[in-house]
């Protein structure tokens, strides 16, 4: 690069306004560069965003990358319903069970391994009322009520299909792709494919309106991603974060003072430790925690939004509070960039109804329904749901044989997910189980290829992602998984 010269005044004394001058627009080049190459404006910035997605900066790696290609979506919702709905009872109607009821199963459908050996009970057919709801002619039951005025909106996933028989490794798999501990989750998988789109927030939020969920933290854990990309859980009252504000005795003004001296001591001591990424990301920690003593309270402050949105959420009522609540949250963290958040209704096991179906589903479809209703709405009336992918689901469904006479048991091998906005095709019914809702027999669809598919809605490709760990090129899909074509707009 040739060497800047500036001009002298005839005694040789360097003329001070032209240095000045040069100087800045040196200053003001700088500044314009990473502008532009923050938009993909400059030709190396617009070839990173047709390869594939860049590496993580190890000095800042939450730094926002391009995908692979454009995204549908710009942040994903996915609303998990812990413990496993019932399929047959909210979006998959079979009369089959019906003309059936009270009898064993057939022979000819076979006698699954379940969780609590029911194979051999009898078939119970749904006692909801069911009917097509939108222009689109999709079924969903009257425990949906609200929800079913989304119908339109909805691309119902019926075919989905796992490998675990109980909650724990099934809520892992569909957190993480593996009934297996240790994997990264979806969402930590996405932060290290395209970093962070906001800097005083988390990227990934986890909100739980009860109890522990089953198998705690882990299913939010970066495994063995660098620990920046793991799940923070928010609390959705008093402060969001855990040890997040300073000692009472501490003001604003010392804390910078505080994390300004401690940026002079690294520089320092990094100063002849140029390679020595780790100390950058530490400070970038330190900086980020800063930033979230202001925004994050400000993030999680209901009292902003208006009488007439909190009712639409159910805030006002107290069935549907907690999980309003979050809904709420969540629209309010997608609008200020965090680009995955997950909120668990009925956390430890909620919806597990081994015993008495009516009960347990009528209770939880009642805390759930107006608030996923009032999400919906409030998304599309922002113009936010175009670039919002909602995901909705449990671990897996439930059997079409009875357990304790009004119960159900697991089903792994064939349940129901839906996904609204965000580039999927709405209105739209993909996949089918048998005649009695047991197993997925049309374009069945595995957790891996759902978890393929939202990343696809990204913008990353599921096999392109990778990260070199114990010798090997890791993926967020096991090097398996296919997109559902089908439910793509």
């Amino acid at each position: 690069m040739a060497r800047r010269t500036f001009s002298r005044n005839p005694a040789g004394v360097v003329d001070r306004r032209k240095f000045l001058f040069q100087g800045g627009t040196g200053l003001g080049a700088l500044a314009l560069r990473w502008l532009l190459a923050k938009d993909g404006l400059l030709p190396r910035a617009q070839a990173a965003l047709a390869s594939p997605a860049s590496s993580p900066n190890p000095f800042n790696p939450l730094a926002a990358r391009p995908g692979h290609f454009a995204p549908r979506a710009k942040s994903v919702i996915f609303l998990f319903m812990e413990g496993g709905p019932s399929h047959l009872d909210l979006f998959d109607p079979k009369p089959e069970l019906h003309r059936l009821a009270g009898q064993p199963m057939p022979a000819s459908y076979g006698r699954p391994i379940t969780a609590m050996g029911t194979a051999t009970n009898t078939l119970m057919p749904s006692r909801r009322t069911w009917r097509q709801r939108g222009e689109s002619g999709l079924w969903v039951s009257d425990w949906y009520e609200q929800i079913a005025q989304h119908a339109d909106d909805l691309c119902v996933l019926r075919s989905c299909h796992a490998d675990g028989l109980n909650h724990v490794g099934s809520v892992c798999q569909m957190c993480t792709g593996d009934i297996l501990a240790g994997r990264p989750s979806l969402g930590a998988w996405a932060m290290y494919g395209l970093g962070s789109a906001n800097q005083n927030l988390p990227a990934y939020v986890v909100l739980t309106d009860a109890g522990e969920v089953v198998g705690g933290p882990k299913n939010w854990s970066s495994g063995f991603l660098p620990a920046v990309y793991q799940g923070t859980q928010f609390r959705n009252s008093g402060a969001p974060i855990f040890h997040l504000d300073p000692p009472a005795t501490t003001g604003e003004q010392q804390q910078r003072a505080k994390l300004d001296f401690l940026a002079q001591l690294n520089a320092h001591f990094g100063a002849d430790k140029p390679e020595d990424t780790e100390l950058a990301a530490r400070l970038d920690s330190y900086e980020l925690a800063w930033r979230m003593q202001s925004a994050a309270p400000e993030a999680v402050d209901l009292t902003r939004e208006s009488a007439a949105t909190r009712r639409l959420y159910g805030l006002d009522e107290t069935a549907t509070r907690k999980f309003g609540t979050n809904c709420l949250l969540a629209r309010r963290l997608v609008e200020r960039g965090v680009r995955f958040v997950q909120c668990f209704s009925g956390s430890g096991s909620g919806w597990d109804a081994h015993e008495d179906l009516e009960d347990n589903h009528s209770q939880r479809c009642r805390e759930t329904d107006q608030p996923i209703a009032g999400l919906l709405a409030d998304l599309k009336a922002r113009g936010l749901l175009d670039e919002t992918l909602v995901v909705w689901g449990g671990e897996f469904g439930r059997t079409p044989f009875n357990e304790k006479g009004r119960g159900r048991d697991h089903n792994p091998w064939g349940f129901t997910m839906w996904m609204a906005g965000g580039g999927v095709k709405a209105g739209t019914a993909v996949g089918t189980t048998d005649d009695l809702g047991l197993r997925a027999v049309e374009n069945p669809i595995h957790v891996r290829d759902l978890h393929a598919t939202i990343l696809h809605l990204m913008g990353l490709d599921h096999l392109r992602v990778t990260h070199r760990h114990n010798g090997r090129d890791e993926r967020p899909t096991l090097n398996e998984g296919e997109i559902v074509t089908a439910a793509l707009a």
